[in-house]
């Protein structure tokens, strides 16, 4: 049933970003974020307006139900589709745990332009690694110092900002 409700949501979270699109918008996002990723041109404040509706059609979101979301939207290369994953993440940081990050170093790894990754790790990671008790901090302290060592620039980042705001 979970999965059934993270592809229905996920349906109409595309439909309704692809709905709200613009070719101009799309261009100043490339322009500004850099190509690697397509663009829909749909504005951050579209985007939230539509997390919100939709996500009052499935009242409270599992955990399970909140990291499926999150993955089908980040599945597809576009930029507000992931912008739309990390936001339903930040609103949700309540059900987060620490064996997400597993989850999160793939959408490091993969965001595609460096703004996604930025924001991913600014408020997602940091404020989910500030929420973690003793048992989980340390298990975190250890996936962050990994990536802190990365070659991957992006997780090197996240590393940065998890370790100066937790």
């Amino acid at each position: 049933m979970e999965a059934q409700r993270a592809v229905e949501a996920c349906g109409l979270i595309d439909e309704a970003l692809q709905y709200e699109s613009s070719w101009q918008r799309a261009e100043e996002h490339r322009a500004l974020l850099g190509d690697g990723i397509g663009y829909y041109g749909t504005s951050v404040g579209a985007i939230r307006a539509t997390l919100r509706d939709t996500l009052r059609r499935f009242a409270v979101l599992t955990h399970d139900e909140v990291t499926a979301l999150s993955s089908l939207l980040w599945a597809v290369e576009v930029y507000e589709r992931r912008l739309a994953a990390t936001i339903i993440l930040q609103t949700h940081l309540d059900v987060l745990v620490v064996s997400d990050l597993t989850r999160l170093e793939g959408f490091l790894r993969s965001s595609a332009v460096d703004e996604l990754a930025r924001v991913l790790a600014r408020d997602v990671i940091s404020p989910l690694l500030g929420g973690l008790g003793d048992r989980d901090r340390v298990r975190a302290e250890s996936v962050t110092a990994r990536w802190a060592e990365s070659e991957d620039a992006r997780l090197r980042h996240a590393a940065e900002v998890a370790t100066f705001d937790s």
